[in-house]
């Protein structure tokens, strides 16, 4: 497995994007609602480059953007790039590969804050599969089919995360640190449309987790081979539990190993889509995610499932003004009081 993190005792967490324009505000509203496990947020509506795999494609070879749409231009010869992500990933030089701030805001503002009494601080990071299948060709073709891009993106990833880990450690007061790789491209699996290989998977995972010291987690929003997913040992395991909860629980043999094993399962129970949050209550909310507990603790002790659980929104924060994020952010700690409450460690 990925290294071991402190358990997280059914605390509450946010997951990637939110739409504030201004840093400081996110973190100030990230901060306040989620002091135990405070994540570092995207922000997209700043501009294009905040954005999923644009926000992590500084160092892609060949890299433009055109017509907002990242592509690779091959019309001149790559291979001196490409031969520099390899030395550096061999040499683990992390400072070509640090965030700045035209692409991530929000990590240089929560980089001056003070996180102290936080249990563990939390980023993510594009994985190589979605970054692979989102950027294309002139001929339009992910560059996730071309082998030696399938062989790279990895590398060139990881050394993004270990930046990443290395400066969140630098943060005042951060204890453990978790690095979460935003893969919903892992849906894919198994399709016949859209094929992706299992074995490139593992082999770009194992690229990622030889440089990530710390935590290092997965998190797709929609339904995969979660016995696979599983099988890479994340240290977190993030998914959409309020559309997706039923999918995931038929591999509960997979799922009750890794709880027991240390793995940590972040439960998405509230809505990030403002336009379908509005239509629930928290009791809702609540009722559904104590549902999943009970199934859970039918196949591990009720203390392993809580103390390695996180309760978190579905996914980046879609379709909100700042004031409706901060209500989704708030019902997903709502959630964790209540429950902790219920079932106190």
């Amino acid at each position: 497995m990925s290294a071991s993190l402190p358990p997280t005792m059914s605390l509450a967490t946010g997951v990637g994007a939110l739409p504030h324009t201004d840093p400081v505000k996110a973190c100030d509203d990230v901060l306040a609602v989620y002091p135990k496990v405070p994540y570092i947020p995207t922000l997209p509506a700043r501009g294009l480059l905040e954005s999923i795999v644009f926000s992590d494609s500084s160092r892609l070879p060949g890299g433009i953007v055109k017509e907002e749409r990242l592509l690779v231009d091959r019309s001149r010869d790559l291979s001196s790039e490409m031969e520099q992500v390899y030395m550096d990933f061999m040499e683990q030089r992390t400072g070509p590969y640090a965030l700045t701030g035209e692409y991530a805001s929000g990590f240089l503002e929560m980089m001056q804050r003070d996180v102290s009494g936080s249990i563990l601080l939390k980023c993510q990071v594009t994985g190589p599969v979605t970054f692979g299948m989102q950027v294309v060709d002139k001929e339009k073709r992910p560059i996730y089919y071309d082998e030696q891009f399938a062989d790279l993106l990895p590398k060139m990833l990881a050394l993004r995360a270990r930046w990443c880990e290395q400066a969140m450690r630098s943060i005042r007061g951060a204890a453990s640190t978790l690095v979460v790789m935003n893969e919903p491209y892992l849906a894919a699996l198994g399709s016949s449309v859209i094929p992706i290989s299992r074995d490139s998977v593992v082999a770009g995972w194992n690229d990622l987790s030889s440089l990530v010291e710390g935590g290092l987690g997965i998190h797709c929003c929609s339904n995969t081979d979660w016995e696979f997913v599983v099988s890479l040992n994340p240290s977190v395991l993030s998914f959409d539990a309020y559309t997706g909860a039923r999918e995931f629980l038929l591999y509960m043999d997979a799922l009750s190993g890794y709880l027991e094993k240390g793995g940590i399962v972040a439960w998405g129970i509230v809505p990030a889509d403002h336009r379908v949050f509005s239509g629930v209550t928290k009791e809702e909310l609540l009722a559904r995610y104590l549902e999943i507990r009970r199934r859970v603790s039918d196949f591990v002790d009720e203390q392993v499932f809580d103390s390695h659980s996180l309760v978190t929104p579905t996914c980046g924060i879609r379709f909100a003004d700042e004031a409706g994020a901060r209500e989704i952010m708030t019902a997903s700690a709502w959630i964790s009081g209540r429950v902790r409450e219920e079932f106190p460690l």
